[in-house]
C-alpha cells in the first residue's frame, strides 16, 4: 500500500518514528520524511540508518521544523501522500507545569499539520492519541482530548475523497522513550530499588510493533473522523516490576513511592459514552464521527432510544496479564533483548 508513495512522520525521531522506519524503509516505499525540532536526534538517526541500510538510506529525508510553525510544515509536506502525526508533548509532569506549551504543540500543532495536509492534497493523515485523552484529569490528557476534537472537526471540513483524517488511541507503549520499563532496567543496573508509585495501579501495555499495527489498521480501514482503539491487555504496575526483576534475575527491592500528581489508578481507552456508539471490529474498536450538524433540534429535542448503555473499556476490565505473561511479552522486545545481552 506504500509502493511508490511518500510518507511524512511528524515527531519522527521518537520511538514511533524509529519503529516505522525499521518496518518500512526496506520496502518499496518511495520516500520517508522525518519532521522534528531536534537536529541532534536527526543526525543520530541519519548515521544509524545509513549504517544499517547503505543501499536505501537515500529514501530517508530529514526536515527541521516545528508543528507550531505552519510554514515549516508546509515546506516539508509538499509532495507527500500520507502523514503519520506523532509529534506531541507527552510527559505528564512537564505538561502539568507548562500546560500552555502542551496546548501549543498538541492542539494548535495538530491543527497546523491538518491544515497543511489538506492544502497540499495529502491522501491520508493518521493522528496518534493516548488513553489519557479519555476522561482526562491532567494537562497532557486534556490537550490530547482537544487534539482529538480538532481531528474530528477538521474531518468534517474536507471531502474524504481528497483527504482522510482519523485518529488512533492507545495505552502505554513498552520501552518507548520516557516509559517505566527502561527506568526499571536502569535501576536494576545501578543496584537501586525499583520505584513503583502504587502496585495495584493498572496500565494498558502494548509493544511498538503493535502501535504501528494499529496505525496501519487505521490507515487501511478507518473512515474520516474515526477514532480507532486496539483491545490491548493490561497489568498491574507491581506485576510489571516483578516481571522485569525476574527477567534480569534481580533481587532489588520494590519501593512504593506513592501516586504522583496527575496520575490515575487506571486508564480508559473508551469512555462509556464512546462505547455506546462504537463498532466492534474484532481486535479493535472503531468510534465513528458524529455526523450531526449544528441544527440544535437534533441535540436538544431528539434523543436516541436505541443507544446502548455500555460500560467503558479500561485497564481494569480488559484482560489482565500475570507475571509470566508479562515476562513473555517483555522478552519479545528488542530493547529488553539488547539489555539482556549487555
Amino acid at each position: 500500500m506504500f509502493k511508490g508513495k511518500t510518507l511524512l512522520i511528524t515527531g519522527g525521531t521518537g520511538s514511533f518514528g524509529n519503529a516505522v522506519l525499521d518496518r518500512f524503509l526496506n520496502s518499496d516505499i518511495k520516500e520517508i520524511r522525518v519532521f522534528s525540532r531536534d537536529e541532534k536526534k536527526q543526525n543520530d538517526m541519519r548515521h544509524k540508518y545509513s549504517a544499517l541500510y547503505p543501499e536505501i538510506a537515500h529514501k530517508l529525508k530529514f526536515y527541521i521544523g516545528d508543528v507550531r510553525d505552519l510554514s515549516s510544515i508546509r515546506y516539508a509536506i509538499y509532495g507527500v501522500d500520507y502523514v503519520f502525526h506523532a509529534a506531541a508533548l507527552k510527559q505528564v509532569p512537564s505538561c502539568e507545569f507548562f500546560p500552555l506549551e502542551a496546548v501549543k504543540t498538541n492542539v494548535f500543532g495538530t491543527d497546523n499539520v491538518l491544515t497543511a495536509a489538506i492544502d497540499a492534497g495529502v491522501s491520508k493523515v493518521i493522528c496518534l492519541s493516548t488513553d489519557k485523552a479519555a476522561y482526562p484529569i491532567n494537562a497532557m490528557g486534556m490537550s490530547k482530548a482537544m487534539m482529538e476534537k480538532v481531528v474530528v472537526a477538521k474531518s468534517r471540513t474536507v471531502s474524504p475523497e481528497k483527504t482522510t483524517i482519523c485518529c488512533t488511541r492507545y495505552g502505554n507503549v513498552m520501552c518507548s522513550r520516557g516509559s517505566v520499563i527502561p527506568l526499571f532496567i536502569d535501576q536494576i543496573k545501578s543496584n537501586s530499588p525499583l520505584t513503583v508509585t502504587e502496585p495495584n495501579m493498572t496500565r494498558f501495555i502494548m509493544s511498538l510493533d503493535e502501535a504501528v499495527e494499529l496505525v496501519l489498521y487505521a490507515f487501511q480501514h478507518a473512515k474520516s473522523g474515526d477514532i480507532l482503539v486496539q483491545k490491548a491487555p493490561a497489568c498491574k504496575i507491581g506485576v510489571l516490576a516483578q516481571a522485569v526483576k525476574e527477567i534480569f534475575n534481580s533481587d532489588a527491592e520494590i519501593r512504593i513511592i506513592g501516586i504522583r500528581h496527575g496520575e490515575k489508578m487506571y486508564e480508559t481507552l473508551l469512555t462509556s459514552e464512546e462505547c455506546a456508539n462504537s463498532i466492534d471490529l474484532g481486535n479493535y474498536y472503531r468510534v465513528p464521527v458524529d455526523k450531526r450538524d449544528l441544527n440544535y433540534d437534533k441535540y436538544f429535542t431528539k434523543g436516541d432510544s436505541d443507544r446502548s448503555i455500555a460500560t467503558e473499556f479500561n485497564s481494569n476490565n480488559t484482560v489482565q496479564l500475570d507475571v509470566e505473561e508479562v515476562k513473555e511479552k517483555l522478552l519479545r522486545l528488542k530493547y529488553v533483548q539488547d539489555e539482556l545481552r549487555n
